[in-house]
């Protein structure tokens, strides 16, 4: 079963021809994207996400479409973070490689986000107090921070050792390997990939 963060890396694929396809390139993109994640983002938020993330999973458009930039600006970034974790948890894909983000920052955009959903601090006035930071009631952060609080459990978990990138020339995909033998992230990467070792190898000889 695929988790909330793994569903937003893979929002980045090869389009088939050669290029990037991006099922976030508008706003618009991201609400259709959102509507869709309901099951995962219950996984992470809890039954009341529902509730909580209401106005992005059952839009009334002429009321939120104005008010789009921000969340969509918020997934965008941390999705670019995401894949920077998967890329250290595995070998970068050759066509994402120059698009990634430093580590040091995906890892402060990634906890920072999770620390939203509720997380502990350290106080120090007089004395050294522990502090509880309760979770968020904004919805753009819940979104934001159910997506860091998923790659965190995604990445300590088991599933990690399943992580993939796939090798396909321009694909940038990673994908979660369901038998030892799989290489590619689908038949049509192993396909093309055949294809293209075959003409390698008629040009060369």
């Amino acid at each position: 079963m695929t988790t909330l963060a793994f569903a937003l890396a893979a929002t980045i694929k090869h389009d088939g021809h050669g290029g990037i396809a991006d099922l976030l390139s508008t706003p618009e993109d991201t609400l259709i994207w959102l509507h869709n994640q309901e099951p995962l983002l219950t996984q992470v938020l809890g039954p009341a996400a529902a509730t909580d993330l209401g106005r992005f999973l059952y839009p009334i458009r002429a009321e939120i479409l104005p008010n789009l930039d921000e969340p969509w600006r918020g997934l965008v970034r941390i999705r670019g973070a995401v894949r920077v974790l998967f890329a250290r948890a595995v070998a970068a894909s050759r066509a994402d490689a120059d698009r990634l983000m430093e580590l040091e920052d995906a890892l402060g955009v990634v906890n920072e986000a999770a620390d939203q959903l509720g997380t502990t601090h350290l106080e120090w006035v007089e004395e050294p107090t522990m502090r509880w930071s309760p979770r968020t009631a904004d919805p753009i952060d819940l979104l934001v921070g159910a997506v860091g609080r998923s790659a965190i459990d995604f990445l300590v978990g088991p599933d990690r050792a399943r992580l993939r990138a796939c090798p396909a020339a321009r694909c940038v995909k990673y994908f979660l390997q369901d038998d030892p033998r799989q290489t590619w992230c689908s038949p049509a990467c192993g396909n093309r990939e055949r294809v293209n070792r075959h003409y390698r190898k008629r040009t060369a000889g």
